[in-house]
């Protein structure tokens, strides 16, 4: 089964104030954490849109494929769109956010094996990444807004790595302040 890595990087990160993506985090950028965890799938893309060429000039994409969403300002969806159109052919992609830095690589492989579609749990509570099957994929162009797919991976199969990672998103300085 060939299961592709998204990473959705586009938004403006507005409550952070700045670029939040190339905030810099144990000596590198921020968003560099995240491509990391997924290093190990193929294919692997991540989904820019504000601030992209500056992105593109100051990370290091790890061997994703840089996708940007034009639309990206419409919020999630339109990340979601515009990455499961660039992952072509896969039969399921494992979804991360770009502003979840103590995401690993062993926590993006262990959701990644299980049978999608699935979300990881942080004991218990539901959270990111989450594994999309090729049916829930080709929903994609129904999505709207800044929900992605939340609305439609009610009861999906969960996948514990609490003990693996850490399920932080940093939308502020303050957050980013407490992981240093």
């Amino acid at each position: 089964m060939r299961v592709g890595g998204l990473v959705l990087a586009a938004g403006a990160g507005s409550r952070f104030g700045a670029t939040k993506q190339l905030a810099p985090l144990d000596g590198r950028p921020l968003l560099e954490h995240a491509l990391a965890a997924v290093a190990g799938r193929t294919p692997r893309v991540v989904v820019l849109g504000h601030a992209a060429d500056e992105i593109l000039a100051a990370v290091d994409l790890h061997g994703a494929e840089p996708v940007i969403a034009a639309d990206w300002a419409e919020g999630q969806s339109a990340s979601l769109r515009a990455g499961v159109r660039a992952l072509g052919d896969v039969d399921a992609a494992v979804v991360v956010l770009g502003d979840q830095p103590r995401l690993t690589r062993e926590a993006v492989e262990a959701v990644a094996a299980a049978e999608a579609p699935a979300r990881a749990a942080y004991h218990g509570t539901p959270g990111h990444p989450v594994l999309l099957d090729r049916a829930l994929l080709d929903r994609a162009g129904e999505l709207r807004g800044d929900t992605g797919f939340r609305d439609l991976l009610h009861g999906v199969r969960s996948v514990e790595i609490g003990a693996l990672a850490d399920p932080v998103d940093v939308d502020t300085p303050e957050e980013l302040g407490r992981l240093q």
